[in-house]
C-alpha cells in the first residue's frame, strides 16, 4: 500500500500543507501563520496536518524557513517564525502520532524541483531559491541534497551583495543583515521598493493605491506591472535584477545544471526572470556562461508541499516511479541526467 503522506511548507505569511499519495498531490489547506509564539504556531501545524490528511495519514513532512537538525529534527536557528531550538520533529510526532520528518523549506522545494511531474528524478546539480517573505535556498548535488555538516548549507538569503568598502566593514546589525540578498531581493523588499515608487511617481498606479490606504505590497506591484504601469514595471524590473545577483553567485559557487527559482516571488512569471537572466549573464564567469538553466519552478508554490511530503516519502522507504531501490532524502538518483532546453547565453 501506498504511503499516505502530509506535506508542510511554512513560511513567514502563510502555512499550506497538502497530502500525497500514489504520486498525486491533493489540495492544499493554506492559513496565515501564527507569529505570535511557538505554543501558537505549532499549534497550527498540527491543525492544518489533520485537516490536510483527511482520514489517513502515515507519515508528515514539514519544511521551515530555519536551520535544521536533520537527523534530530530540531530547529537551530530561526529567523522569520519563531521556532528557534524547538524539537519540531518530536514534538509533532508525539501529536500527531506519526513519522514526522523535518528540514529546511527550499531544501525541501529543491527535491521536488529535481523531479518531474511524474515525480521522477530529472536533475543532478540543482540549485532553488525561494524568493518570498525571505530567501532561502535549497541545493541538490551530484544526485544527493546536500545539507552541510551541520544543516545549514543553501543560506543563500544570507550571502552579502552589497556593502560599502570604501571604510572599515560596517559592524554586523543582527539577521538580515544588511548588505544582503534577502534584505535587497525579498519579497518584504519588492513592498518597500513599491513604496518608494509610490512616493517617487505621484501619477503612478502605485500611488493611487497608497493614497487610497492600501498597502503597496509584492502582488499589487505585479498586478500593476502586468496592466502596463510605468512605476511597477521598473520596480519588478530592478528587483529582478537584484535577485540575478542571487542566481550569478548561485552559479559560480555551485556550477549547477539548473538554477531554479521558486516561492510566492516566482509567481511574478516573466516579469521576474527575463532582469533575472539578464543580469546573471553578465556577472556569471566567463567558463560558466551557457552552462546553466534558469528557470521557474516547475512545480510553482507548491514545490514546498510537495518536497515536504516527498521528504516524508523517501525516509519511510516507498520507491519512487520508475526506480528499483527506493532513495532516500538525500535527493534524486544520481544516475539520473536531463536534456538542457536553454542556458545563460
Amino acid at each position: 500500500m501506498s504511503i499516505a503522506a502530509v506535506g508542510v511548507d511554512l513560511g513567514g505569511t502563510k502555512v499550506a500543507a497538502a497530502p500525497l499519495c500514489d504520486g498525486q498531490l491533493g489540495e492544499s489547506v493554506v492559513r496565515a501563520t501564527s507569529l505570535a509564539d511557538s505554543s501558537d504556531l505549532l499549534e497550527e501545524l498540527v491543525a492544518v496536518v489533520r485537516e490536510a490528511a483527511g482520514e489517513r495519514l502515515d507519515a508528515v513532512g514539514v519544511g521551515v524557513p530555519s536551520i535544521v537538525e536533520f537527523e534530530t529534527g530540531r530547529v537551530i536557528s530561526s529567523v522569520n517564525v519563531p521556532l528557534a531550538d524547538i524539537p519540531l520533529r518530536q514534538v509533532l510526532g508525539e501529536r500527531l502520532g506519526v513519522p514526522v520528518f523535518v528540514d529546511n523549506d527550499a531544501t525541501v522545494a529543491a527535491l521536488a524541483e529535481a523531479h518531474d511531474e511524474e515525480l521522477r528524478p530529472v536533475v543532478r546539480n540543482l540549485v532553488m531559491l525561494t524568493v518570498g517573505t525571505g530567501i532561502g535556498g535549497g541545493l541538490v548535488l551530484d544526485g544527493r541534497i546536500y545539507r552541510g555538516s551541520t544543516g545549514g548549507a543553501g543560506e543563500l538569503g544570507h550571502t552579502i551583495v552589497g556593502l560599502d568598502f570604501r571604510g572599515p566593514v560596517p559592524e554586523p546589525a543582527g539577521f538580515p543583515q544588511p548588505g544582503s540578498l534577502e534584505v535587497v531581493a525579498s519579497g518584504h523588499a519588492l513592498d518597500r521598493m513599491g513604496e518608494e515608487a509610490a512616493e517617487r511617481e505621484p501619477e503612478s498606479e502605485l500611488a493611487r493605491l497608497q493614497a487610497r490606504g492600501r498597502p503597496v505590497l509584492g502582488s499589487e506591484i505585479v498586478t500593476a506591472a502586468r496592466e502596463g504601469d510605468p512605476a511597477a514595471c521598473r520596480t519588478i524590473e530592478v528587483w529582478g535584477e537584484h535577485v540575478g545577483i542571487g542566481v550569478a553567485n548561485a552559479i559560480n559557487t555551485f556550477d549547477p545544471d539548473e538554477v531554479v527559482i521558486g516561492g510566492g516571488g516566482a509567481l511574478a512569471g516573466e516579469l521576474l526572470l527575463e532582469p533575472v537572466i539578464r543580469v546573471a549573464r553578465g556577472y556569471v564567469h566567463p567558463g560558466l556562461v551557457g552552462r546553466t538553466v534558469i528557470r521557474l519552478a516547475r512545480h510553482s508554490i507548491r514545490a514546498g508541499v510537495l518536497g515536504a511530503a516527498m521528504l516524508a516519502v523517501h525516509e519511510c522507504g516507498e520507491p519512487e516511479p520508475g526506480e528499483p531501490d527506493p532513495p532516500r532524502s538525500d535527493g534524486a538518483d544520481a544516475n539520473a541526467t536531463k536534456e538542457r532546453t536553454g542556458g545563460v547565453q
